[in-house]
């Protein structure tokens, strides 16, 4: 368990010495440091069992893709050449993974008990007594501060952090069970991402991308449900009572004709068209082989972990690279 708490107090002491500016600013950054090491202590004192590959497996870093739409903003500005707004962008992105892990932490620690009656859930490092509650619910707390830590200074990224903690809180809780809130909440998990890769970090959003980002996270919200409505029936959330599978099907379908028409608008919009030129509209194709690959993924049963499926699929990845390419063709 050392080296992962030696790991972590590393990223705190980095963060400390890069905040140092923002603290002579007159934030007051001694208090969170402070209480950031009370933490680590809590931490090293928690019970051995608590293996440090369990503690990572229970901040699910792979799903730290989710935190790559905070890129957004950079790459579709180009303002990737301005140092001080990448590292910006990049603690923002930071910040949202130690978030987005204390969500998963709480969760898994609020519903242990259900997990561990689950034939895949209860494999959980919580649910399966590989990780204590008093170790979980200290790695939480260290996260916390630390994500606190690197978004000081930047008092819109501080708020849309706290308002996205609340949300995924109160979907975890409570909310999950409610129809169309659920998915609701889960994408605007991921327009809380963008706007801190834009608006928090002093870059103008386009419109049509916001727009684009809207129906890209309700599809692959909607996209989730209908991959999890394949399982048995006696381990499938019980939201999916309320979810027939031909609503399921035309939520799916409205989404992603909505995220091609959005993209499509995007790419062809006069400011696009100013600052990339043609290339985003050769990227159209890509796009729709991307959502009709993905679609195909789900129907046969995938989809349900979206971070882990997308990397999975060799063709998604190749469309990601393609992607890539053509949009910084220009460089080459």
């Amino acid at each position: 368990m050392s080296c992962i708490l030696d790991a972590i107090g590393r990223i705190g002491s980095a963060c400390s010495q890069l905040c140092s500016n923002v603290g002579s600013r007159g934030f007051p950054l001694l208090p969170v440091v402070t209480r950031l090491d009370a933490l680590f202590f809590s931490l090293m004192s928690a019970p051995s069992s608590s293996s440090p590959l369990a503690l990572i497996r229970l901040m699910r870093p792979h799903q730290w893709l989710k935190n790559a739409f905070v890129f957004a903003g950079l790459v579709f500005s180009q303002n990737w050449h301005d140092s001080a707004m990448g590292l910006r962008v990049v603690l923002a992105f930071a910040a949202f993974c130690c978030a987005s892990s204390v969500v998963y932490i709480l969760n898994d620690w609020h519903d242990r008990a259900s997990d561990a009656l689950q034939p895949v859930k209860r494999q959980r490092p919580l649910a399966s007594g590989q990780v204590s509650t008093a170790a979980a619910l200290a790695l939480a707390g260290a996260l916390f501060a630390l994500g606190v830590l690197l978004a000081a200074g930047n008092p819109a990224l501080l708020v849309l952090l706290g308002v996205y903690v609340a949300l995924n809180l109160a979907y975890s809780w409570r909310l999950k069970q409610v129809p169309v809130v659920d998915v609701s909440i889960i994408a605007a998990g991921f327009m809380l991402r963008l706007l801190a890769g834009t608006v928090a970090v002093g870059i103008p959003p386009s419109r049509w991308l916001l727009l684009t980002g809207i129906f890209l996270t309700l599809f692959l919200g909607f996209c989730k449900r209908k991959a999890e409505s394949f399982h048995d029936a006696d381990s499938q959330r019980a939201v999916l009572e309320h979810y027939p599978a031909a609503l399921l099907d035309t939520y799916i379908a409205v989404t992603m004709t909505a995220t091609l028409t959005t993209y499509s608008l995007f790419a062809t919009s006069p400011e696009a068209q100013l600052q990339h030129g043609e290339r985003l509209l050769y990227t159209v194709p890509v796009v729709i082989f991307g959502l009709l690959r993905y679609i195909y993924l789900v129907h046969g049963g995938r989809g349900e972990d979206v971070a882990r499926d997308l990397m999975r699929d060799p063709w998604i990845v190749l469309a990601g690279l393609l992607w890539l390419l053509i949009f910084l063709s220009h460089r080459f």
